[in-house]
């Protein structure tokens, strides 16, 4: 009797800490075989046959679609270049260049995948709208102030990610490291 009642507690406990464990990577976003660049990452392989078990449940879990490895590649930044979770309330800078790509699009989400409500209706900008610079680079104030140029507002909310989406581009599952592929740096400004 004791030992089936220890099985049964063994067999009760590694079932609740493996599908915690699973809902944790699910809920976070963790996938095997993603590429990282500075804040941000991506899953070249969301779009393929070869997705991993926990990109498709995430992909699931959120009802997103994902872009098809031929016409491009998502990343996405929940942070800035140092760590700190984007909070809608402090001034962020999206600055520098984006790989090679035909179109890109930058654009504001709330952590459960909703666009960001604010005044403007405004929640990101296409590679067509943006202001630039002479050497083709560019800079994003994302913030709860407006600010002049290139101007996302957040409406103050708490926490929110960014998606840069490249359409074809070349950039994907041959890519391995950071310094291969030029990515806008996500700096932290002022919090009010």
């Amino acid at each position: 009797m004791r030992l089936v009642l220890g099985s049964l507690i063994c067999f009760a406990l590694a079932a609740a800490i493996g599908l915690g464990l699973t809902w944790l990577s699910v809920s976070r976003g963790f996938t095997a075989g993603g590429l990282t660049i500075g804040a941000w990452t991506a899953q070249p392989k969301a779009g393929t046959a070869d997705i991993d078990p926990y990109s498709r449940a995430v992909i699931e879990r959120n009802g997103t679609l994902p872009i098809g490895i031929g016409d491009g590649v998502t990343f996405a930044a929940r942070t800035d270049d140092a760590g700190h979770p984007l909070d809608g309330r402090c001034d962020v800078m999206l600055e520098g260049t984006t790989p090679q790509a035909r179109f890109f699009t930058v654009t504001l989400y709330t952590p459960e995948g909703n666009l960001i409500s604010n005044i403007l209706k405004r929640s990101g900008f296409t590679s067509q709208e943006l202001i630039r610079n002479g050497d083709g680079s560019f800079r994003i104030s994302i913030g709860p102030k407006a600010r002049p140029g290139n101007w996302l507002p957040t409406g103050g909310v708490e926490r929110y990610f960014i998606l840069l989406r490249l359409y074809d581009t070349p950039v994907g599952i041959q890519t391995r490291a950071g310094r291969e592929t030029p990515m806008p740096s996500v700096t932290r400004g002022a919090c009010r």
